[in-house]
C-alpha cells in the first residue's frame, strides 16, 4: 500500500494530541493501517494523522447525508 501525501494540517493535530488521546485513535484506526504500522512502513505520528483524516472524511460524508435527508 502506498500511502497518499498527508496534509499538514492533519500532522499538526496529530502533534497536538497527548499521549491518552493519540492512543485512543490508535484504538479506532482501521486493520490495514494498523498492520502498516506494526510493519513499521510508517511512523505512528502519520498513522494518527491518517486516521484523523480519515474521521474528518467519515464525519463530513455524514453530515452531508444528514443534510441531504432532512431536506426531502
Amino acid at each position: 500500500m502506498r500511502l497518499k501525501r498527508i496534509p499538514p494540517e492533519y500532522i499538526e493535530k496529530a502533534m497536538a494530541l497527548t499521549q491518552e488521546d493519540a492512543e485512543r485513535i490508535f484504538a479506532r484506526m482501521r486493520s490495514r493501517l494498523s498492520r502498516k504500522l506494526e510493519k513499521e512502513d510508517i511512523e505512528s505520528l502519520e498513522a494518527v494523522a491518517l486516521q484523523l483524516q480519515f474521521e474528518d472524511r467519515q464525519l463530513k460524508e455524514w453530515r452531508d447525508s444528514l443534510e441531504k435527508s432532512r431536506k426531502k
